[in-house]
């Protein structure tokens, strides 16, 4: 069974938040934050110490249905290897992680941690910043075999060297068939007089852009500054005369299932449990398309239990490890070969999930995803300026 109540897993950006501390870097010189590829390994312990740290989000891993503090997928590692892992769930905000670990990266010194996971936008920046190391994909098999092609090079980690998604998610459009009364199958539907005042937009620009700029026919991949202020004209003159409701966190969710909302923006994970309760709930890729985006794995520079982390990377590829832990997740699950071993379940439940396009898309929904280009450190505090105006953070 799923958990009830998941976080979301993409973050609000609150005010400038870790903008502002990028932009700092920025002004003090970002070659003094800069890690060179020489300076990022420490001496592996792994092969003496069999252990690792491993930071995550709340209520991201499978746990035990009679005791939540048995994560059974994490002890059948620890069993079959021998490694022990200490599995902390810190992470609770990308930016606030950010903050907590970016003293001692950019001082070349040890975070404690031997693998993190945080939102593919974050990923981008601790990328760019020489703040993770490379994985050796010849230890690391399952990923290199069943990593879905869809995620296996997004623009600011191509062929997925520093990263590897844990879970993905789609960004697209929720709604309540019942009482809206009909169905919604493009972006500008949100525009449509009858949801005048119950449609609401997610707040954190990393989280909002993309889908609405795919509405208007822009390829994601390589979207252009001209595209984004274009989205945010839009969204001015929906604000403006009333369309928007609001902008939310995760929230939003409480809003579509009393009825103050029709319509909104939304992450798959969520509407996946929102029908457990209310099947009148429907999620739509829109036909000009949706963001697929992930939170990943990655290991932080001067990590001393390297080789342990890149083991535990990829038994969670294994498929059959894959579809326990899509099982109890309900994200969009990046190891395709997991849902054959779903569909052959004995439990009717379990199986229906093979079947579930929000965790497996099919070919129609997985032609309209696209992975976002994400916003470069030199375009940020001008694009959250402006975003965040509109939001109201």
């Amino acid at each position: 069974m799923p958990a009830s109540g998941l976080p979301s897993r993409r973050s609000v950006l609150h005010a400038l938040g870790g903008t502002a501390a990028l932009g700092a870097l920025a002004g003090c010189g970002v070659p003094a934050a800069y890690v060179a590829p020489g300076d990022r390994a420490a001496p592996d312990s792994s092969v003496t110490d069999k252990r690792l740290t491993w930071a995550n989000w709340p209520l991201y891993i499978d746990t035990d249905d009679d005791d939540p503090g048995k994560r059974p997928t994490l002890e059948a590692f620890e069993k079959r290897t021998g490694i022990s892992v200490d599995y902390v769930e810190e992470i609770n905000d990308n930016d606030e992680f950010f903050g907590k670990i970016s003293p001692a990266l950019m001082n070349h010194q040890s975070t404690g941690r031997d693998l993190i996971v945080i939102s593919d936008w974050m990923c981008a920046r601790f990328v760019r910043l020489g703040w993770v190391q490379e994985m050796d994909r010849a230890h690391q098999p399952n990923v290199a075999r069943h990593l879905d092609p869809l995620l296996r090079s997004p623009a600011f980690d191509p062929g997925r060297k520093f990263t590897v998604p844990w879970q993905s998610g789609i960004t697209g459009i929720a709604y309540n068939r019942r009482k809206l009364g009909r169905e919604l199958r493009h972006v500008k539907d949100l525009w449509a007089s009858d949801l005048k005042g119950r449609v609401t937009l997610l707040s954190g620009l990393d989280e909002a852009f993309a889908l609405l700029m795919q509405g208007n026919g822009v390829d994601v991949t390589k979207w252009t500054a001209d595209d984004f202020h274009t989205v945010c004209d839009q969204v001015e003159r929906e604000v403006r005369r009333g369309q928007i409701r609001r902008f939310t966190g995760n929230d939003y969710t409480k809003d579509l299932v009393s009825g103050d909302v029709l319509a909104c923006q939304a992450y798959s994970g969520d509407v996946i449990q929102l029908q457990a309760d209310n099947p009148d709930i429907r999620f739509v890729v829109p036909e000009e398309g949706a963001e697929l985006w992930s939170d990943s794995l990655m290991i932080p520079d001067r990590a001393h239990h390297k080789a342990n982390a890149e083991r535990l990377v990829d038994y969670y590829y294994a498929p059959e490890v894959a579809a326990e832990l899509a099982a109890w997740v309900n994200y969009v699950c990046p190891v395709l070969a997991a849902k054959e071993v779903l569909a052959t379940s004995k439990d009717k439940d379990t199986a229906a999930l093979a079947d579930n396009p929000l965790i497996f898309p099919d070919a129609t929904m997985r032609e309209r995803l696209a992975i976002a280009r994400d916003i470069t450190s030199t375009e940020r505090l001008e694009f959250a300026k402006r975003w965040n105006g509109i939001v109201g953070l």
